[in-house]
Parts: structure tokens; C-alpha cells; sequence
């Protein structure tokens, strides 16, 4: 194939590239500047005169926000919440996604079962019933209350629905010609295979466990249950306070730190999981997406 090297067609390119620079700089620098901010002194940051770069380094934000036991027992609690949860995720939505792969045919009943997800992605109970039920069941202060309101997420449960119907049909029947069950095609012959979607559909549930908030402050009535985003949104609320009651002199940590500093240093320290996992599945990612898309 000749390339198109035209004048409309280079500008079209340098048009692309310009937008997208533009908003990747929109995405990179915000967080710059909250790393700049954690790493400066509380006077520069309350003159507004860190932007990108720290002024007058200290580490003394981060030596904060590290001691004591909230930010650990609440990073243990999103930790135990990300894995369990993930979990839970991933094998509820491959139960669910390989029956419903098949046709009509193969699987009676198919269309009202599809029906019943649509309906449960576009409208739910509402709040106070939800709520209801995690008390009815006992779930308040437990990591669970956490997990299983959401424990089959139904946009990505489609994802895998939809690669596991762009395989070849023979692959399956070949398994079975050889007396594999409905279980042993999946995990032996179909799991391999669905590697790329589950990359990506676990990478949805990872940020989506990782940084929801709400639901641990209505859930956990006790403060040392708090995942971490929701330990980070106390924070934001009530630093000074949290300030107070560090134990150590107030006025010498004031000059060397404020409210801003330790917040940025919270908020940073509480996006670096997600930093380092993300690169790791970033391969799997776009492919997982394209092989997932609806097909006609």
C-alpha cells in the first residue's frame, strides 16, 4: 500500500499529534504539580509559588502520612478489598459470560437472561435499599459490604461475553469430541485463551475497587475498617484535626508542613499501586478492548 504523503494528509497527523499532547499534558500535569507540592515547604505552598518543581525540599509531608497506624490499616483494608474483590469479580463474570456466549439454541431462556443484566446495568435499587440489604444480611463492618453489592460488574461481564463469542466454535467442539465437560472447556481450553480480556476487565475492577470511597463511609461505622480512598476523603475533610492529634509539637510541624503538603502527600502515595500494576497490563489492555467490542 502507497502511503498518503499529502499536504492535507500531514496536516490531519500534525493536527492528531498536537490534540493529544495537549490532553496528555491536561492528565500529567495536575499530578505533577501534587508531587511538587508534597515535597515542598508549607510556607511555599502558601505563597502559590509551587508549580511543577519543589520548593524548599522536605520529606516531612510523607514522614507524616507514614506515621501511625490509619494510612497502614487502611491501605491492609483497599489491599484485602482489591484482591478479594477482583476475585470475585473475574469468576462471577466467566460463569456468567461463557453460557451466556452461546445462541438461543444452545442456551434456553438466553434472551431473558440478557434482558435481566441489561435492565440491572441501566437502573438499580437506589441507595437506601441497598443499604437495607447489607444490614439485613450483616454485612455492616465487614470487607464484604465492600464486595459482593458489586460483585458482578455487568458492562465488563459483556466485555468477556462478547471475545468469548469471537472465538472459533470448532475450538469448543474439538474439547468436547474428546469428552471435555461444560467446566473443563472453560478452564482448560477457554482460559488460556481469555487471557487478554481478563487483563483488561481486571484492570477495571482493580481501579474500581482501588478508588471508591462512598461506600466504605456508609458501610464501616467504625473508622479503622476505612479503605483507603475513604480514609484519604476523611482526610480531606479534617487534616487539621487529624494534625492535633499526632502527638508531636503542633507549631514546629505547622512550620514544616500544612494541610495542603499532607494531603498531597496522602493523595500520591495512595495512587502509586495503581502506578506500578497499571504498565503490567497496559499489553493486554487496548487488545482485550478491541477483541471485546460488539460485534455485528
Amino acid at each position: 500500500m502507497i502511503e498518503d504523503k499529502s499536504m492535507g494528509r500531514r496536516l490531519f497527523h500534525i493536527f492528531n499529534y498536537m490534540i493529544l499532547i495537549v490532553i496528555s499534558l491536561l492528565c500529567i500535569l495536575p499530578f505533577i504539580n501534587l508531587l511538587a507540592v508534597s515535597f515542598s515547604s508549607s510556607a511555599a505552598v502558601s505563597a502559590g509559588s509551587v508549580s511543577f518543581w519543589p520548593i524548599d525540599f522536605t520529606t516531612k509531608a510523607y514522614e507524616f502520612a507514614l506515621t501511625g497506624g490509619e494510612f497502614y490499616s487502611s491501605l491492609w483494608v483497599a489491599i484485602k478489598r482489591v484482591v478479594l474483590g477482583t476475585t470475585v469479580n473475574l469468576v462471577l463474570m466467566m460463569l456468567t459470560a461463557y453460557p451466556l456466549a452461546k445462541s438461543k439454541h444452545k442456551l434456553m431462556g438466553r434472551n431473558v437472561y440478557m434482558t435481566f443484566f441489561i435492565v440491572t446495568m441501566l437502573f438499580n435499587g437506589g441507595l437506601i435499599p441497598t443499604y437495607l440489604v447489607v444490614v439485613k444480611m450483616g454485612l455492616i463492618d465487614s470487607i464484604w459490604s465492600l464486595i459482593l453489592p458489586g460483585a458482578l460488574p455487568v458492562f465488563s461481564m459483556l466485555i468477556l461475553m462478547n471475545f468469548i463469542r469471537g472465538l472459533p466454535e470448532e475450538i469448543e467442539e474439538s474439547a468436547i469430541i474428546d469428552g471435555a465437560g461444560p467446566l473443563q472447556v472453560l478452564v482448560r481450553i477457554l482460559l488460556p485463551l481469555l487471557k487478554p480480556a481478563l487483563a483488561t476487565v481486571g484492570l477495571f475492577s482493580i481501579v474500581g475497587h482501588w478508588n471508591s470511597w462512598f461506600d466504605g463511609i456508609i458501610y464501616m461505622n467504625n473508622p479503622a475498617n476505612y479503605p483507603l480512598q475513604s480514609y484519604l476523603q476523611t482526610l480531606l475533610l479534617s487534616f487539621e484535626q487529624i494534625m492535633l492529634k499526632s502527638g508531636t509539637d503542633y507549631t514546629q510541624l505547622l512550620s514544616m508542613m500544612n494541610a495542603r503538603t499532607g494531603r498531597a502527600a496522602q493523595m500520591f502515595l495512595g495512587a502509586i499501586p495503581i502506578l506500578i500494576i497499571y504498565p503490567f497490563l497496559q499489553k493486554y489492555f487496548t487488545k482485550g478492548l478491541v477483541l471485546g467490542s460488539v460485534k455485528g
